[in-house]
């Protein structure tokens, strides 16, 4: 009875941390996307109100660098949130935690 317990109390406190990640990652994004916009919004203007037509103002690098910067960070948040990550995935985690495990036991084994 106290292992389910346990248990029910493990799924809770996972779910809870699931939780957390996801209003983390979601606060995250929505920070980014109206960050970016603001910035991307008064870039333009500016440069249209410096001579630039709009294509030159909204084509420029430094209009689109927080995009591309802020955006390599929230690729690798995206990856962390919803375990998206192909090579260390928890297949290749089960595998190693299995090998470590079998590499252990026969060890144990030869001193018997």
């Amino acid at each position: 009875m106290e292992v389910k317990q346990i248990s029910q109390r493990e799924k809770l406190r996972r779910a809870k941390k699931r939780l957390a990640q996801l209003k983390g990652y979601y606060s995250h994004l929505t920070v980014y996307l109206a960050v970016n916009i603001f910035i991307t919004v008064a870039k333009v203007i500016g440069g249209i109100n410096n001579g630039e037509s709009f294509s030159e103002a909204f084509f420029d690098f430094g209009t689109f660098a927080t995009w591309i910067f802020w955006g390599i960070g929230m690729l690798f948040h995206t990856i962390k949130v919803f375990s998206l990550n192909p090579l260390f995935g928890k297949d290749w985690e089960e595998k190693q935690i299995k090998k470590f495990m079998d590499e252990d036991r026969r060890q144990s084994e030869k001193f018997r």
